[in-house]
């Protein structure tokens, strides 16, 4: 795929990163037309890394990836990804609620 500024970016969400449909199922999303429109804003912001991946800020538990946070007050979560400019390519590492504690750092490899 192309954009304006060259060749984007390949969104690779892992299998093992089912929380959020897990998320989405135990919150019943399908018969919310809210939480239905929240989880695809968080979709489409997690999609649109492929344009400009580097525009969140690192982590605090590691200077190698970085965050994405969405939602509002209670609801942020957070969304940490590794960026791999050689290949082009962003890896979604995890997703989860922003009140949890901080990621440990294995979990960030």
């Amino acid at each position: 795929m192309s954009s304006k500024h060259g060749m984007a970016y390949l969104v690779n969400i892992p299998a093992r990163n089912a929380y959020l449909e897990r998320l989405y199922s135990e919150i019943d999303g399908a018969g919310s037309v809210a939480t239905r429109r929240w989880y695809k804003g968080l979709k489409k912001q997690i999609l649109s890394l492929e344009e400009h991946p580097n525009r969140c800020p690192v982590t605090p538990e590691k200077k190698t990836v970085r965050q994405l946070l969405y939602g509002h007050k209670h609801g942020v979560y957070r969304v940490i990804y590794r960026v791999f400019e050689k290949k082009r390519v962003v890896e979604v590492l995890h997703k989860r609620h922003g009140a949890r504690n901080k990621f440990r750092t294995a979990e960030l490899e």
